[in-house]
């Protein structure tokens, strides 16, 4: 292969074939291409973008890359779901306990939180004890016993795409159609699952600013994963706000608990709902999703999401003595409120400006090497269209500090006279 001929071909429009394609990404991760070139070739994607054929052959040269799970010994029909991240999105976690409530293997790979947005790992490793580097057999057992694990990557998965991605992160290439999908692809399809959804956000704190960006790559994700065989579903979803009304670490695994104990906010409640429902039809355990949402409702009237959620601490080493104590999690020892200045709605509340937040207190990461304190957080006391008074509490920062200035968030956040709380799902696809 001439590198210079496939970066010709591709700047000028042309579809590349796939053993073109198979072999730059081999050839890259092998280290006989440079990064400039590597960077070239990925300029010319951004630019020129790729077709179905090509992202799904680029989505299996990185998958086939590294390490590929084999879940087939596993009995029954594997689920899992995926989301674009979000401020205060912990729904992975009750999510993952309704669903294997229910009879549901459910195997979660999931990541660690880089920047403003938290991570699943991050929100788990708040309880004591408990560990998320599990060996693949240990994974695949847990699967067997109890239905469900959310683990860190065994072994090395799709190690061309982490290798990609540090230049795309440096090139400006981020906000490619056809390098996101097959970045996330690559990572989920070497999972071994069946069947997948995808909560693709939208809104200011998202990564996709407006519906149409997101449905596009909802759509490039499920054609890709299509192609490779798998069961498909997509929800497009809001993320204008918070999900939910705790963002940080500890915060998030509290409020996870009250929503398995029929306590949780109605926004991540029906998201979990809306995730959720197709994950059981895909699974064949219900016939539709109105019949699945009453089933996945139930695992929370009963209790049984709760016991499922337990039973996963406690095979990951953790002590799941917090669930009755809250105070046994990570605490930060000072509460700040912050209060509205005027009477009137919440109109606005920037997610992104939380989140960074968050991750100034020490709650999310600036570079892969920071320490989390698990304690820091914000508390939410309304959400968009609420109505608030004067010195009333909008949030309240729990921090290590005694003392914050937050007046940086006035320009984030705003009371109108009129106000109405964003649509939670724009589309199912």
């Amino acid at each position: 292969m001439n590198m210079t001929d496939v970066l010709m071909k591709k700047r000028n429009g042309a579809v590349l074939t796939d053993k073109e394609i198979t072999d730059v990404i081999n050839q890259y991760t092998a280290g006989s291409i440079p990064d400039y070139q590597m960077s070239a070739f990925l300029m010319t994607i951004y630019f020129n973008e790729m077709n179905v054929a090509e992202r799904t052959t680029l989505t299996k040269a990185m998958m086939e890359s590294g390490d590929v799970l084999d879940l087939s010994d596993i009995p029954g029909i594997k689920v899992d779901k995926h989301s674009t991240g979000g401020v205060g999105d912990k729904t992975s976690l009750p999510l993952a306990a309704m669903v294997a409530a229910l009879d549901i293997k459910v195997p979660m790979i999931s990541g660690r939180g880089l920047g403003h947005t938290g991570g699943t790992l991050d929100k788990l490793e708040a309880i004591p004890g408990l560990k998320v580097d599990l060996s693949e057999d240990a994974f695949k057992q847990q699967i067997r016993d109890v239905g469900t694990a959310i683990i860190s990557a065994t072994g090395e998965i799709a190690p061309a795409d982490k290798k990609i991605y540090a230049l795309r992160d440096v090139t400006c290439t981020v906000d490619s159609i056809s390098l996101i999908s097959s970045s996330i692809m690559s990572k989920k399809l070497a999972t071994g699952n069946d069947a997948l959804v995808l909560d693709v956000k939208t809104g200011s704190g998202a990564f996709m600013k407006n519906t149409e960006d997101a449905r596009a790559l909802a759509e490039s994700m499920m054609e890709i994963g299509e192609a490779a065989g798998v069961k498909m579903r997509a929800v497009i979803s809001d993320m204008n706000q918070p999900l939910g009304y705790e963002i940080g670490n500890a915060l998030e695994i509290i409020e996870t608990v009250e929503t398995l104990k029929g306590n949780g906010p109605d926004d991540l409640v029906e998201l979990c709902l809306a995730l959720g429902a197709p994950m059981v039809v895909m699974a064949q355990k219900a016939p539709n999703e109105a019949i699945a949402r009453k089933m996945l409702m139930q695992t929370l009237s009963d209790g049984s999401a709760l016991t499922k959620f337990t039973e996963m601490i406690v095979a990951q080493g953790g002590d799941p003595a917090f669930i009755q104590d809250y105070l046994k999690l990570p605490t930060a020892p000072y509460t700040i409120p912050y209060v509205a200045k005027t009477a009137g709605k919440l109109g606005t509340i920037d997610a992104d400006a939380l989140g960074i937040l968050v991750m100034q207190l020490g709650g999310g990461r600036a570079t892969k090497d920071d320490t989390l304190d698990y304690g820091v957080g914000v508390t939410m006391h309304k959400k968009i269209g609420d109505a608030i008074s004067v010195g009333e509490p909008i949030l309240t920062v729990h921090a290590n500090q005694p003392e914050l200035d937050l007046s940086s968030l006035d320009e984030h956040i705003q009371i109108q006279e009129h106000a109405q709380a964003p649509t939670l799902i724009h589309a199912t696809l």
